[in-house]
């Protein structure tokens, strides 16, 4: 399975500066999700007018939480978090829509599997300033959620161009960056440096699996 990079808005960004660097930055990374909590539904809905109007295609576009705005957008999914509604509920009302769920362990991992979810964000695996008080989940852990399940496990939370391998060599089928990317000095830098180690990845698992004769 291809290794795939999400960017995750922090919600300290204006629109118009969200929708500058998503235009910037959507060529290099798998999804953009709109993680933007104090939003209404309008104002979402706003957003992601914004993001289409400066290039940003649908099918890159994950809305948090607002499966209602994400069907409504006509975009590729929806990440759901504890509070939201199940994978399966979700699944069932908007059947076009990729599902996502966000997990904190292992349990929370294989009950999103069941409920139909078609991947899961796991973390936070390394320590994060946006969530200081609390400890990292630990590679260990995140090694034994993608051994557990047989969806992706996106692993997020404190993912830098320095520990990115640790990652791969837990087993994530993929990475999300939010403060890494979009609040970086120069997001497109940055996001073209992360692009490039999950390039990397992905070319050293097809040598493997097809090696040269």
């Amino acid at each position: 399975m291809k290794k795939q990079l999400y960017a995750i808005s922090t919600g300290k960004q204006p629109s118009e500066q969200l929708a500058a660097i998503a235009s910037h930055i959507h060529p290099y990374v798998d999804a953009i999700h709109i993680r933007e909590k104090t939003k209404t539904a309008k104002e979402l809905f706003e957003l992601v007018e914004r993001f289409l109007d400066s290039g940003v295609p649908a099918e890159k576009i994950i809305i948090n939480d607002r499966a209602d705005v994400a069907a409504a957008c006509g975009v590729k999914g929806v990440q759901l978090a504890y509070h939201s509604l199940s994978a399966k509920a979700v699944k069932k009302a908007f059947p076009s829509l990729v599902v996502g769920c966000s997990v904190h362990s292992l349990q929370e991992a294989i009950e999103a599997e069941q409920n139909g979810a078609d991947y899961c964000i796991y973390g936070h695996v390394f320590p994060t300033e946006c969530k200081a008080k609390m400890p990292p989940r630990g590679i260990e852990k995140l090694a034994q959620i993608t051994a557990a399940v047989s969806i992706p496990v996106i692993a997020i939370g404190g993912i830098r161009l320095d520990n990115v391998s640790q990652v791969w060599e837990a087993g994530a089928h993929g990475i999300a960056v939010m403060s890494g990317i979009f609040l970086a000095e120069n997001p497109l830098v940055q996001a073209k440096r992360y692009a490039m180690m999950t390039s990397m990845q992905n070319r050293e698992r097809d040598e493997h699996e097809w090696p040269s004769l």
